[in-house]
This record gives C-alpha cells, sequence and structure tokens, in this order.
C-alpha cells in the first residue's frame, strides 16, 4: 500500500538505524530527499564533478571506460549516454525466488541512503525518482542469484535500475506489471539515466544488506522467544533454577549470556510455590542454554555495528569528493563486512535451532521430563504417539539449518575475466541466513507446541506467569494434543502469531547492542 499519511524520514545527512530501514521498508514512515540548502548544492557538486573530469579528458570508470575487465576500453563521447542503459540491459540475467516485497523495498532504503549522501555523482532527481517508487510501493522484481557480491550487487540490482528507465516488470499493489504500465498507474514515466547513474544504482552492496537487515530482526525475536521457551521447559521438566543465577555470570561476564540468563530468571518467576528440583544438573541443552543463545545475542550488537555502517556508507566505485572535486576509484562495493556478518550470524541461529530440538527431546521422554508422558501423550491411549513425529521433523529441520552453516565467504570464485578475482559472496550468506532462520523459527514453532502441551499435562502444577501466558497466546489459536492429528496447521498457527508479534515473548529492549524493540 502506498504510505500516503506516514511520518517523513529525510534521507541524505542524518545516519538510518537498522529499525528505521525497515520502518521505511514496509511503508511505516516515508521516504523524503533531505532538502537541505547545502545538502542540495552538495548532490549537484557530486554530478559536476564527474562532469568536469571528463572535460579534462580524466578516465572516469564506467562513463568515460568500459566496466569489469572492459575498462581499457575508451568509450567515445557520443557513445557515453547510452552506456548506462547497455550496463543494467546486459546485467538482466538474475535467476531463482523473486524477493518479496519488503525485502525488494528493503534493497530500495538502502540503496537511496547512501547515493543521498552525495558522494556517488548522481542526480536530486534520480534520487527522488527513488523515494516516489518507494512511497507509492512501486517495488522491483528482483530475482536473488547471480550475485558474487563484489563489484557489488550488479545483476539483482540491475532491476531496481530497469524499473527506473520502465523495463522488465514491477510490482504495484500486489500485481506484478510491465513496469511502463506500473508507472503509468501512479503518474510516472520512464526516467532516462545520465551517466554513471546505473553504475551507481547497481555498483553497491544493497541487496545482501536489505536481507541482512531483516535477518537482524528475525535473529532478534528468535533469541527472545528461544529464552522463552527455554524457561518453560526448565519449569514444566522440574529444572534446577539455580543454574541461571545473576552470581555465575558475574564471573564469566559476556554481555549477551548475561542478558539471557535475566530473561530467563524473569520468565521462571511465578505465582505457584517453586518445585524442587527434580535434578542437581540438568542437561546442558537447559543448563548452558544461556550460553548458547547468548552467544547469538552478543553476535547481533557486533552485526548492527557492520549492517549500519554499510547502510549508510558510500559503496558504489568511482565515489566522489566533492569538496575537492575528485573521482576516487576504489573497491568499497566489496561485501566482506555483510557476509562475515551473515556468516556468522547464521552459525548462532542454527545452534538455536540445534539448542531446541534437543530440549523437545528432553519433554518426550519421561526419565529426562521427570516423569510426563512419553512423545507427551495426553490420552494414555498406547495407540497415539502425541509429538514422536514432531521429534523427527524437528530434527530433520535442525539438520538442514546446521548443513547450511558453511561460510559462503570462503567460496570466493575469480570470475569476469579475472577481473573481480576475489569476491565475498555476502549475498550468499545473507540468503543462508534467512532459510536458516525460517528453520529455526520452525524448530521453535514445535518446541512451542510441546512445552504448551507439556504445560497443560502438568495442570496446576506448575507454570510461570510467562509459561502461561504464552500457552494461553497459543491455545486461541491451536487446542491442545488429545488424539492423533495432523500438526503442520499448528505449527503454522504459532509461526504466523510469532512473524506478527502475537506471542508475549517479553521485553527485548536491553539486548542486542542498540535500538531493540518490545513486544
Amino acid at each position: 500500500m502506498p504510505t500516503h499519511g506516514a511520518a517523513e524520514r529525510m534521507l541524505g545527512r542524518d545516519l538510518l538505524t537498522l529499525e528505521e530501514v525497515l520502518e521505511l521498508a514496509r511503508g511505516v514512515r516515508r521516504a523524503a530527499l533531505d532538502n537541505d540548502p547545502a545538502h542540495r548544492r552538495k548532490l549537484e557538486r557530486s554530478c559536476e564533478v564527474v562532469a568536469e573530469a571528463q572535460q579534462r579528458s580524466e578516465a572516469v570508470y564506467g562513463v568515460s571506460t568500459g566496466v569489469g575487465a572492459s575498462a581499457s576500453n575508451v568509450i567515445p563521447e557520443s557513445l557515453r549516454d547510452d552506456l548506462p542503459h547497455h550496463l543494467l540491459r546486459f546485467h538482466g540475467c538474475g535467476t531463482g525466488r523473486i524477493l518479496d516485497e519488503t525485502e525488494a523495498a528493503a534493497v530500495l532504503v538502502v540503496r537511496l541512503a547512501t547515493l543521498a549522501r552525495g558522494h556517488s555523482g548522481v542526480r536530486p532527481e534520480l534520487l527522488e525518482r527513488l523515494c516516489a517508487l518507494l512511497n507509492e510501493r512501486l517495488l522491483p522484481r528482483i530475482p536473488e542469484e547471480g550475485s558474487v557480491g563484489a563489484s557489488g550487487d550488479l545483476t539483482p540490482l540491475s532491476y531496481l535500475a530497469a524499473l527506473v528507465i520502465g523495463e522488465r516488470e514491477a510490482t504495484l499493489g500486489g500485481r506484478v506489471l510491465p513496469a511502463t504500465e506500473a508507472l503509468a498507474q501512479v503518474g510516472l514515466t520512464p526516467l532516462k539515466l545520465a551517466q554513471k547513474e546505473s553504475l551507481a544504482l547497481m555498483n553497491g552492496t544493497g541487496v545482501m544488506t536489505a536481507i541482512a537487515c531483516l535477518c537482524f530482526e528475525r535473529a532478534q525475536q528468535l533469541a527472545r522467544l528461544a529464552s522463552a521457551i527455554t524457561a518453560m521447559v526448565v519449569d514444566v521438566t522440574h529444572g534446577n533454577r539455580e543454574h541461571f543465577d545473576a552470581r555465575i555470570f558475574e564471573l564469566k561476564p559476556h554481555p549477551g549470556q548475561q542478558q539471557c540468563a535475566a530473561w530467563i530468571r524473569a520468565d521462571l518467576e511465578s505465582d505457584n510455590p517453586t518445585p524442587k528440583p527434580a535434578r542437581l544438573q540438568d542437561r546442558y541443552s537447559l543448563r548452558c542454554a544461556p550460553h548458547v543463545i547468548g552467544v547469538l545475542v552478543d553476535a547481533l550488537g557486533q552485526t548492527r555495528s557492520m549492517l549500519e555502517i554499510e547502510v549508510n556508507g558510500i559503496d558504489d566505485n568511482p565515489v566522489i569528493d566533492p569538496e575537492h572535486g575528485d573521482v576516487l576509484h576504489g573497491g568499497n562495493f566489496y561485501g566482506g563486512h555483510v557476509a562475515f556478518a551473515m556468516d556468522g550470524l547464521k552459525v548462532a541461529v542454527a545452534n538455536i535451532a540445534d539448542l531446541l530440538d534437543r530440549q523437545l527431546t528432553l519433554l518426550c521422554m519421561p526419565e529426562t521430563s521427570d516423569g510426563l508422558p512419553a512423545n507427551l501423550v495426553a490420552s494414555g491411549n498406547v495407540a497415539h504417539h502425541g509429538f514422536k513425529a514432531m521429534q523427527i521433523s524437528a530434527s530433520a529441520l535442525t539438520a538442514e539449518a546446521l548443513k547450511l552453516t558453511m561460510p559462503a565467504s570462503a567460496f570466493s570464485r575469480s570470475t569476469e575475466s579475472h577481473n573481480q578475482d576475489k569476491v565475498s559472496m555476502g549475498t550468499i550468506a545473507a540468503r543462508d541466513c534467512r532459510r536458516i532462520l525460517e528453520l529455526s523459527e520452525t524448530v521453535a514453532a514445535i518446541a512451542l507446541l510441546a512445552v504448551c502441551q507439556a504445560l497443560d499435562l502438568r495442570g496446576d502444577e506448575c507454570g510461570s506467569r510467562r509459561a502461561r501466558a504464552l500457552r494461553d497466546a497459543v491455545r486461541k489459536q491451536v487446542p491442545m494434543v488429545g488424539e492423533d492429528r495432523r500438526q503442520d496447521r499448528d505449527i503454522a498457527a504459532v509461526l504466523e502469531l510469532h512473524h506478527e508479534r502475537a506471542l508475549p515473548t517479553g521485553d527485548t529492549a536491553a539486548g542486542y547492542g542498540g535500538d531493540a524493540r518490545s513486544d
């Protein structure tokens, strides 16, 4: 939906937080180009610097030269106005899944954020057009495969550049339309790109960074949910709450594990008397849960720093110094930091799936659950099997998540005639992270369903305030499993509650190294 009526966020001088990127991507806020006169002059000056360099007969990559390994080709002045459109057209070879609307909008936001800083040699007219596309939710159809993550996300970003000039396809109001038709419906005409403008649109890390911003948010939510599930499992299995004593974590003060232990302690608060622990020491999947989830929380703090620099940095080539009038050729399009952040984050996320899969096993075995029925069967009928198959599904999902943790950045390939001979694979790392999050969230949904079943089986003998609140939220959508039934719809219902932030998992504001939001 168009964002008419939403508050504006000026883009140009002020830096964006990850939360603001996502607000803009979801249409919660409207994008507007900074109207400060000095900043507008900076934008215009960056375009003048490109023109002045050509007047001095200086080589400007992608303007007076070919691109990539063809940079030694001198482009005659008579052909330079055509080069921007040739560049985007030959990169129209993306494959695979099409980014969804929020992802495509996030790509637009990230590209706007860097180009609006005034170091890319693009006209204010182009930036205003990008704002208009975002605000109207007129979005490019971007195939997600085909980027090696250095020289930026050239191929996927060519689909954004193509939309600007009215080529390929777009999404408008949930419908897929030819780009020219979509533009016409919102009162826009195709924009002819000036010299360097398609290169500036394409030669950056916008796709990998956009996907990474969305992964960051999902990983935040997963960390808090995993802490709440852990507390529930401790509760229903009569675990030892001493494992989460703040004094233990003060002696090895990783902030993330301190935060997770605090969440679990808070989630275990109950109006009922605390039961005697069934064991002196619980299995590691309970006792060490803050140490596992805490790695993810600490990783998120580091990831925030890297991604916010990437969002607000100048990541194309060449970059323009409007103050000194120089065109600087370099490699800021290299996505190594995003690749490193996503490769690390995906390992931390997959470990959450592994942790919850192990906790599910504890729930389903009487010898580790302190006497709950095997497989959480409620009926007492040996012909029923309860959560037996749910365990198998969780194990399969966990195995797939763990398999995908191989670092994408380790698979650099020399390509494009050995010009791009060391590349980041950052976009693949971000896509891997997104998939691992999908799998891990599903494992969490299965674990939550199981622990709600366990809480119902325990009755009034246990149940912290958090456990009961979560169970009640789930039960509004999913009944207790009395007799064997299909549970795929149950999983989908819980995932929907999680994605809509309708599960009362508690406050997250103290974590993640910055501006995390609370439920």
